[in-house]
């Protein structure tokens, strides 16, 4: 999920979970729960000045994805009680907090050259990625 500020200072943070975590509530509006994390809440921050988001769709071993703008809403924990959210291999900390009701604008797939040139599903790929990571960066919690 993209969102930027004010100022247009931009961040991005993923989101994922089982196919169907994002609730689609109707033909205009999509329901996104936010799982216990990092609790660093960038994006939140920036919500709060622009309501504005972008979100791209990945979908394992697909190379087409789906794009998707428009402006949320923050929905509290106590607002949730109604919506059935699930928790993809949850751990103690998987727990939804808050979440986001999305009011879509515009919705469109986009073409899959750019995941194809990044061999992203490439299972040699992968393999080799994970025998040596290509950037320094741990894991948070790890």
């Amino acid at each position: 999920m993209a969102t930027s500020n004010a100022a247009g200072d931009c961040d991005a943070s993923p989101k994922g979970g089982t196919p169907g975590f994002v609730k689609i509530l109707n033909d205009k509006q999509l329901f996104i729960p936010d799982v216990a994390g990092n609790k660093l809440f960038h994006g939140y921050g920036n919500i709060e000045q622009n309501s504005k988001v972008g979100l791209i769709f990945l979908i394992p071993g697909h190379n087409s994805t789906v794009r998707i703008n428009g402006r949320v809403t923050v929905v509290d924990r106590s607002q949730l009680s109604d919506a059935k959210l699930e928790v993809f291999d949850p751990d103690e900390k998987a727990e939804v907090l808050q979440g986001l009701l999305l009011d879509v604008e515009e919705s469109y797939s986009h073409c899959p050259r750019a995941l194809k040139f990044s061999r992203l599903w490439d299972v040699g790929e992968i393999s080799k990625n994970i025998a040596k990571p290509p950037i320094g960066v741990k894991e948070p919690g790890i």
